[in-house]
C-alpha cells in the first residue's frame, strides 16, 4: 500500500462465479471480461472473507477493499458507518444472470446469523435489469402458512404448490428482508444489493443433480428456524421513475437504494449522508467528475464506489444513462 493519498472513485475487478444455473448475459450484455457461458454471478464489490474485491483503477490498483478499509477507515466509508461496522465493508453488490431458476432459499437475520455463524444476517433487494417474457420470481407463500403446514408440503415433495410466483419485467424492484423465502426464476438479469453475508439456507433445488449425479445439500432445519411465515402484502416495490431526478426505491437499516434516469448533468452533494456511495450502471454510459481526481468513465454493467470523503461530484450522461445509487443511511 502506498502512502495515504486522497481517495477517488474506485472501480474493482469483478469476481466471476460459474454455477449450474448461469448463462451468457454477464458476458454478452454487461461485457464482463473472462465470463463463461455458465457465469451466474459477478460480485462487483465484496468484502466477504476469502473474496475481497481488488481495485482496478488509479494508484490503489491491486489493493483489496479490506486493505483500503484498514488504511482509510472512515475516509472511505464515513464516520458513522465505520463506527457501526468497523473494518468490514457492510455491503455485497452483485449482478446475477439466471439462465435457469435458482434454488428456493432463505437467509437468517442478524441475531440468528451471529448465533449460528458469527456473521451478519442477509437482508437484500433485487432490481430487474433485464427480463425475458413471462420471467418469474418466487417470493413468500401463496396462502397463509405456518411451520407445520410448510413441513408437510416440504416432506411430501409438494413445496412448489405453496410458493408464490410473481411475473416481473425490467425495472421491477423486490425487497427481501432476512427470513423471507425466495428464488430467482429463469430468464432474469438482476442487480442485487445485500448485507455482507454469504449465508444461504437452501430449501428446495428442483430435484437437480450435478455432473456426477449428486443433489446439492439442503438446510431444512436451519431454514425452518429462519423463515418468517407472516404473509407478504406487496411483493414489488412501487415507484415512479422521474427523468433527471433521484427516485427512492428502498430505505432500510442496512442500505438505501435510489434509481436515477438522466439525460442531463446531475450535481450531487453528499455532505450530509456520512457514507460511501455506490453507483451501478444499468443502461448507457456516464462520466463521474469530482474535484479531487480525473474524470471516471462508467459503462453499462460497471460499478463504482465513491469514498465518503468525496462530498461533491457531477454525473454526466453520454448521452443518457440509468444508475442505481446505494449508500448506508443514518440510524437514529
Amino acid at each position: 500500500m502506498e502512502d495515504k493519498k486522497s481517495l477517488y472513485p474506485l472501480k474493482f475487478e469483478p469476481i466471476l462465479k460459474d454455477v449450474l444455473w448461469g448463462g451468457k448475459k454477464l458476458r454478452d450484455l454487461l461485457h464482463k471480461k473472462g465470463a463463461s457461458e455458465r457465469c451466474g454471478e459477478s460480485w462487483e464489490i465484496s468484502d466477504v472473507p476469502g473474496a475481497s474485491s481488488v481495485v482496478a483503477n488509479g494508484f490503489l490498483a491491486g489493493n483489496t477493499l479490506g486493505e483500503l478499509l484498514e488504511i482509510y477507515m472512515d475516509d472511505l466509508v464515513g464516520d458513522a458507518v465505520f463506527e457501526r461496522f468497523g473494518e468490514r465493508f457492510p455491503l455485497l453488490i452483485k449482478f446475477i444472470d439466471a439462465n435457469d431458476k435458482l434454488s428456493v432459499q432463505v437467509h437468517p437475520d442478524d441475531q440468528m446469523a451471529m448465533r449460528e455463524h458469527n456473521s451478519w444476517g442477509k437482508t437484500e433487494m433485487w432490481y430487474v435489469v433485464q427480463a425475458e417474457p413471462d420471467a418469474e420470481l418466487i417470493v413468500g407463500f401463496n396462502r397463509p402458512m405456518d411451520a407445520n403446514t410448510y413441513l408437510k408440503y416440504l416432506n411430501e415433495g409438494r413445496i412448489e404448490e405453496i410458493l408464490h410466483f410473481e411475473k416481473v419485467k425490467t425495472g421491477d424492484v423486490v425487497f427481501l428482508p432476512a427470513g423471507r423465502i425466495h428464488a430467482i426464476g429463469a430468464g432474469l438479469l438482476i442487480a442485487e444489493i445485500q448485507q455482507t453475508s454469504d449465508i444461504t439456507y437452501r430449501i428446495y433445488d428442483w430435484n437437480r443433480v450435478d455432473a456426477s449425479g449428486k443433489t446439492r445439500e439442503l438446510h431444512t432445519e436451519l431454514a425452518l428456524k429462519a423463515i418468517d411465515f407472516r404473509p407478504v402484502k406487496n411483493i414489488k416495490t412501487t415507484y415512479t421513475p422521474v427523468l433527471n431526478h433521484t427516485v427512492e426505491l428502498v430505505k432500510c437499516p442496512y442500505f438505501n437504494t435510489n434509481v436515477i434516469e438522466f439525460n442531463q448533468t446531475i450535481e450531487k452533494d453528499y455532505g450530509n449522508i456520512d457514507s460511501f456511495v455506490i453507483y451501478m450502471c444499468l443502461e448507457g454510459k456516464l462520466t463521474i467528475e469530482t474535484f479531487v481526481a480525473p474524470p471516471v468513465e462508467v459503462a453499462m454493467g460497471e460499478t463504482v464506489l465513491i469514498p465518503a470523503e468525496i462530498n461533491n461530484l457531477y454525473l454526466k450522461p453520454q448521452p443518457s444513462s440509468k444508475i442505481l445509487e446505494v449508500y448506508i443511511g443514518k440510524t437514529s
